[in-house]
């Protein structure tokens, strides 16, 4: 990654930090970007830190998608931005919106990469933190308060006093008619005086009760108004709750206060509806786009129950469900009407457009499940035991021709379901930019007659295809169709046979590929070496070829 002068300055200047009294209060507002990245590169807490206490602007982004060779801040670096965000609190700072959506891993930002360390976890006790402060804040104001009203006080009763012993002095001497419409005047001003306050009081009251009636038209506008009037500092982010931290979450999501938590990704693993449904509640209607649900035993009832509160996000766009339990069996009783349910729940999304579905053992039910008014452009089906039925209602369906993004890894493909992956190919041909069929049991004699539709596809970026049986004669025609195809950027190929231990099965699953063993007596570069030769002869030095399954991430075509 290429440094401007400007970059390589701000590093140099936050390589110091006791030089940071000397520059902190002349810096433009304009470097304090430059110098903030550069002191997240250089792993710089204390000049995070006051760099974001004086931040100059009315939104701070942290996070996003990194460029390539760009590390992400290390966990000391976001303590000390998190940290200065509540001391900025107290010292009027200009930051009214923190984004820190993307921050975390991958998986849309909701991975844990900082070695236990939870980010979520991180700004929840920041949310309860700057509550307490605030709390202790408004003690002391109140305190003085009360001190200063005390004084007022006192000096008004001594005032009233002087000016009672005044006027019987003034009686008691028998002075004229005018002096005694003096004093009665003095003493209707001294008089007055306690009683301004009193009725100031009472037309703020008059006020409030106005304000409060008033609103009763649009009683959720006011709710959030109401609740939103506190508030300093917006903070977005990507949120991940499991069992150990949803108690904090939900302390967090309940708290008024200075800080209002916002979630753009929400990401839960293992816990119940109960508890999914808790945090949909607590949770701002605005803002979220995407919810992703890991390793909970909704069931269908359970899926049904949170899809109507899931629709009052208006700009939920993603749904993804993984081993969820979702087992649908027709001689269970309830299960038709269900379904039914799931996918009635399912239409009224209506900016739904990428779903993903895995592992849920829902065969032949794809048609109810897709029964969307919009057309999906993100479509995740892996390990759901598609039926030839439900891949060619897929192939002949109205989502077909919008898919940017197909994932049909774990679903064993044949002769009879070959056709319909060709028709679907032929449909996506223009916007598929990202297929997965890693998995699928394709043979030499499957892939030849898939080649050509895969070869159609122009505006395709990465194609996934590990774990299937190909000889190194299929895998070499494989590589050779796909220097052909000009937009492919990265390729994640299957080991040949060949490179196995003997014993391998004529026919494998895809389990066994990825448990048996390599030949260590044959050359694994031999086959990389030849591959790259293709590439090599074409002139295709912008195609990525891989092999590492673990690694892979299509991502990086972006």
């Amino acid at each position: 990654m290429m440094l401007t002068l400007v970059s390589l300055c701000a590093k140099e200047v936050v390589s110091d930090h006791s030089s940071s009294p000397g520059w902190l209060h002349s810096v433009p507002r304009e470097l304090y970007r430059p110098l903030l990245e550069a002191a997240f590169a250089s792993c710089r807490p204390l000049a995070v830190g006051e760099l974001v206490q004086r931040w100059p602007e009315r939104t701070l982004r942290v996070g996003g998608r990194r460029k390539r060779g760009q590390t992400a801040p290390n966990r000391l670096c976001i303590q000390a931005l998190l940290l200065a965000v509540v001391r900025g609190l107290s010292d009027r700072c200009l930051l009214q919106i923190l984004d820190l959506c993307g921050l975390q891993g991958d998986e849309g930002g909701m991975g844990d990469p900082m070695g236990g360390w939870s980010l979520t976890v991180a700004l929840c006790t920041m949310v309860v933190q700057a509550r307490a402060g605030a709390q202790k804040s408004q003690r002391k104001e109140g305190e003085w308060e009360r001190k200063r009203f005390s004084a007022m006080e006192r000096d008004r009763d001594i005032k009233r006093e002087r000016g009672q012993r005044k006027r019987g002095q003034e009686l008691n001497g028998d002075e004229t008619s005018n002096d005694r419409e003096k004093i009665g005047s003095s003493g209707l001003v001294s008089e007055e005086d306690p009683s301004k306050g009193v009725r100031r009081r009472m037309e703020m009251r008059k006020k409030q009760e106005k304000a409060m009636t008033g609103s009763e038209g649009n009683k959720t506008e006011t709710e959030e108004k109401e609740a939103d009037k506190d508030v300093l500092v917006h903070v977005r982010a990507d949120l991940f709750v499991n069992a150990r931290s949803w108690e904090r979450v939900r302390v967090a999501l309940s708290t008024s206060g200075p800080l209002k938590l916002q979630c753009r990704y929400l990401r839960v693993e293992e816990i119940s509806v109960s508890s999914i449904r808790t945090l949909l509640e607590l949770l701002p209607c605005r803002g979220l786009l995407g919810i992703d649900i890991r390793y909970s035993s909704l069931g269908m009832a359970g899926l049904a129950e949170l899809l109507p509160l899931l629709s009052t996000f208006p700009a939920l766009n993603s749904l993804r469900l993984h081993y969820c339990n979702l087992d649908f069996r027709r001689d269970h009783v309830g299960q038709e009407e269900a379904l039914k349910n799931l996918s009635q729940g399912l239409t009224h999304l209506k900016e739904l457009r990428r779903l993903s579905l895995t592992a849920l053992r829902l065969p032949g039910q794809l048609r109810v499940l897709l029964s969307l008014p919009q057309p999906l452009e993100i479509l995740e089906l892996p390990y759901l035991s598609l039926s030839p039925a439900d891949l060619a209602y897929l192939s002949c369906s109205h989502h077909a021709s919008t898919l940017q993004q197909l994932d049909l890894s774990e679903n064993r493909l044949d002769v009879n379901t070959l056709p319909s992956i060709c028709r679907l190919l032929s449909q996506a041909s223009s916007s598929l930019q990202h297929l997965s069929l890693s998995g699928c049991g394709l043979t030499d004699g499957l892939l030849g007659l898939l080649l050509p539709s895969l070869g159609g596809c122009w505006a395709l970026k990465s194609l996934a295809l590990a774990l299937n049986p190909l000889s190194m004669t299929g895998l070499m025609n494989l590589v050779r169709m796909a220097v052909r195809m000009r937009s492919l950027r990265q390729l994640l190929y299957p080991n040949p046979l060949e490179d196995y231990q003997p014993g391998l099965p004529d026919l494998p699953s895809s389990a066994q590929l990825l448990d048996w063993p390599l030949d260590e007596a044959t050359d694994i570069n031999l086959t990389s070496s030849q591959l790259n030769r293709v590439l090599i002869d074409s002139g295709r030095s912008d195609l990525f070829l891989t092999c590492d399954l673990l690694n892979y991430d299509k991502d990086l075509v972006d």
